[in-house]
């Protein structure tokens, strides 16, 4: 086989350059000691570093999320901590308020300051963070959490929302704590009502106070079922108490009912997981039995309290001046217990939704409104005072019941306030009736101190995880960046062995092309 001259110059300079190239590319990775630089330098490992690039940007996500969520929480934890320092302030005034020597003045003096102590907690609960944000109002960060109304109470606008953020593979975390969890959910300690229903005028012999839960389990399995009781005062020495079918169930409460009839003695007659405070007020010359037996109460639950917001897009002026439960069997089965919607679908008609209103909604009760003054809407065994004007189509109402197991502690210290500012000196009764008040308030605010542990607990076992989590990605970081370093960096001997090996073969066919191209016949002439 012949070989032309011409084809034996491209063959060759081809070869060259094919060499000269890879020899090139050789010197540049031993520069950077980077193997691969395009896919097409190992195109299996470029896919594999693709993936790895996208796992670090997602570590150094996850990465940020951490250090967010855990700022985020470490300023929820200080607050939560304040707030409950001032809690504890509250309590201390409300035990010297309620020592016995205080006077009215005194009280009048603890009152203010318990003002301010309530003014501080809203302002705490309405914090924001640097980027002012609300810390405690779920998903709602632009609303601030807690807002007073003009009875004096004091709602939650929040939601339960709360927001999560990645912190690894198929893991999130809550980075906020809502106002429902923190406070809106304290166990609210006074939920029931002790009203004197004989003799007709009080005469103050017998005062028996509203009570307070003490055992959860015990009121809502047994009492709550079993009211309205009535407590009848058979003697001077015992009760007795009755359920709402006419049961005797006395059995149940402390000592089988019995109790002393020293005067002014401060007992505590248990019955059903409530505590109820007993005084025995004698005056000079009265026979014990004559002047305490007939005495009756009636013991219930505080029956619901409803709430209604005016939708700020009526087209009539038209207000909800006050609203009550006046049928409990209607209300109890209808009345729609998440909360409802009353619509006017005319000046004189209204339906009541079960909120949230939705396209295929029906409404749970209708009616027609009743001329008053004042005019009156009764929806589901709810009656609404209605002023300001006529109702027209398209007026919404936003309702809420309130069963009163629960209660904030803005509306335990404003109760406390009120009853810290009523006049007792002089006025046994009432002394006794304000300190019943304090101790429900004191066992409300030891409720609330409750839910802000279990709250904080909560941050601090998510700060647990967010450490455990970081460990993790720290690992996975470093393997990563391992991975990626043994798939796109180079061995350095290795390559300045190769590129010696190039060089040299570069330079000895150099050579050879040299010395064959001077190969021909007409050297030989």
């Amino acid at each position: 086989m012949r070989i032309s001259t011409a084809q034996y110059y491209e063959t060759t300079a081809a070869n060259y350059q094919r060499n000269f190239n890879k020899a090139i590319a050789t010197s540049a990775e031993a520069s950077s000691l980077t193997r691969v630089n395009t896919a097409a330098d190992d195109p299996l490992g470029a896919g594999r570093l693709l993936q790895l690039g996208q796992q670090s940007a997602m570590l150094d996500q996850y990465n940020s999320n951490i250090s967010s969520t855990k700022s985020s929480l470490s300023l929820q934890e200080t607050t939560l901590d304040s707030i409950g320092t001032a809690l504890q302030r509250a309590k201390e005034i409300a035990l010297s308020a309620n020592n016995g020597i205080a006077t009215d003045d005194d009280r009048k003096a603890y009152a203010a300051e318990l003002g301010q102590i309530q003014q501080q907690v809203l302002g705490l609960m309405n914090s924001k963070d640097s980027s002012g944000s609300y810390l405690f109002s779920g998903s709602k960060t632009d609303t601030p959490p807690y807002s007073q109304n003009s009875d004096g109470t004091y709602t939650y606008n929040g939601d339960q929302t709360s927001i999560n953020l990645g912190i690894g593979d198929g893991l999130t975390v809550a980075s906020n704590t809502t106002g429902w969890d923190a406070f809106q959910q304290t166990i609210n300690t006074s939920r029931t009502k002790a009203t004197m229903t004989a003799p007709a005028v009080d005469d103050g012999r017998v005062v028996l106070s509203n009570g307070q839960v003490t055992n959860s389990a015990t009121y809502d399995s047994k009492f709550a079922a079993g009211q309205p009781y009535t407590v009848t005062f058979l003697s001077s020495t015992q009760l007795k108490i009755t359920d709402g079918l006419g049961n005797d169930v006395t059995i149940e409460a402390s000592q089988n009912g019995a109790f002393s009839n020293s005067n002014g003695a401060n007992q505590v007659v248990n019955f059903r997981g409530v505590d109820l405070n007993l005084n025995i007020n004698l005056k000079s010359g009265d026979v014990p039995d004559t002047v305490i037996a007939g005495h009756t109460f009636q013991l219930t639950a505080n029956p619901d309290s409803i709430g209604a917001v005016r939708s700020a897009g009526n087209p009539s002026t038209a207000v909800i001046t006050g609203s009550s439960v006046t049928n409990p069997a209607a209300y109890n089965a209808a009345f729609p217990s998440g909360g409802a919607v009353l619509k006017f679908t005319s000046a004189t008609a209204f339906d009541l939704y079960a909120a949230p209103v939705t396209a295929d909604s029906r409404p749970v009760s209708s009616g027609a409104v009743v001329a008053g003054p004042p005019a009156t809407a009764t929806a589901a065994g709810v009656t609404f005072s209605l002023g300001g004007g006529a109702p027209a189509a398209g007026d919404q109402f936003a309702i809420q019941p309130n069963d009163h197991q629960t209660q904030n502690v803005l509306d335990t210290l404003g109760k406390m306030i009120t009853a810290m500012n009523s006049p007792v000196d002089g006025n046994t009764v009432a002394k006794q009736q304000f300190q019943a008040a304090m101790d429900s308030g004191i066992a409300n605010l030891a409720s609330a101190s409750d839910q802000l542990g279990s709250a904080v607990t909560s941050i601090g076992a998510r700060g647990q995880t967010l450490d455990d989590q970081t460990t993790t990605n720290q690992s996975l970081s470093l393997a990563n960046t391992a991975t990626q370093g043994s798939i796109r960096d180079s061995d350095p001997a290795e390559v300045m062995t190769r590129l010696t090996l190039q060089q040299t073969m570069l330079q000895a066919a150099q050579l050879a092309f040299s010395k064959i191209t001077s190969l021909g016949l007409f050297n030989k002439i």
